[in-house]
């Protein structure tokens, strides 16, 4: 798959509106074209707006036209399995707003981390915000942080608590997101 690439749907796929945040079917035959493929989701232009695709539904409708790669390594300070807040951190790094190629770490969207270890394994609470409180995807970006905190070993729990204080603004953004979005 190559950038913009014009792709036409072979069968009906599940995606999310953007930035409702709905749930809809794209039908078969659609023509979309790929603006961005980051964090494992895939954001599609159609006729009638964004939309954003999971892995899963991706590689059944050709967007995956290769394997992808298997992630390296997180580098960590713990042993090998042991759950600390630098992977918890290291995964939310994978989490794209659909409309910003900026995961929400370096957006400055994660506030806080905290692992409650409770017996083998461990809930971990995470607040965040969102760029505008009124963005209808906060909801699908926090199922996406916790659907991926939970594939860390020694998690048996996640909660992504969507907050506004203190509001989010471009200052929070990380040198690295800076560069990206060209405000360096």
């Amino acid at each position: 798959m190559t950038p913009h690439q014009e792709l036409v749907l072979p069968r009906d796929c599940d995606a999310i509106q953007i930035p409702s945040g709905h749930p809809i079917v794209l039908p078969a035959g659609m023509s979309v074209v790929v603006t961005q493929a980051l964090g494992g989701t895939y954001t599609v232009a159609t006729p009638g707006g964004l939309a954003r695709i999971s892995a899963e539904d991706a590689e059944a409708v050709g967007i995956l036209t290769e394997t992808p790669a298997t992630p390296p390594p997180i580098p960590s300070d713990s042993a090998p399995g042991e759950l600390n807040e630098n992977l918890v951190w290291d995964q939310l790094k994978t989490v794209y707003d659909p409309e910003i190629p900026v995961n929400v770490v370096d957006l400055g969207l994660i506030y806080d981390c905290q692992i409650q270890r409770e017996g083998v394994g461990a809930n971990v609470h995470v607040k965040m915000t969102l760029t505008a409180p009124g963005c209808g995807m906060g909801p699908t970006i926090a199922a996406d942080a916790r659907s991926k905190i939970l594939r860390l070993d020694g998690v048996t729990d996640a909660e992504v608590e969507l907050v506004w204080d203190p509001p989010w603004n471009q200052g929070m953004i990380s040198e690295a997101g800076r560069m990206k979005l060209g405000l360096v």
